[in-house]
C-alpha cells in the first residue's frame, strides 16, 4: 500500500463520542422499561434520566481530558 493510501485510511478513523453513546443507551433503557411490565413512576425516572445524563456527561469530560 502506498503511502499516501495509508495516512488517507488513518484520517477516517473516528473517534468515540462517549456523550452520545451513552445517552442514546440510556434512553434505550428507559424506553424498554417504559415498554416491559406497570409503567414506572415518574418521580423515580426523571431523577434516573438527569442522573444519567450528568454521568455520561462526566464520563464525556474525562474521555476528552484524557485524549489531551
Amino acid at each position: 500500500m502506498p503511502p499516501d493510501r495509508k495516512v488517507e485510511r488513518l484520517r477516517r478513523v473516528h473517534r468515540t463520542d462517549w456523550m452520545a453513546l451513552l445517552s442514546g443507551l440510556l434512553f434505550i433503557g428507559v424506553g424498554i422499561r417504559y415498554l416491559i411490565g406497570p409503567a414506572p413512576d415518574p418521580v423515580i425516572m426523571i431523577p434516573v434520566l438527569i442522573g444519567g445524563l450528568g454521568f455520561a456527561a462526566f464520563v464525556a469530560i474525562l474521555a476528552k481530558a484524557l485524549r489531551h
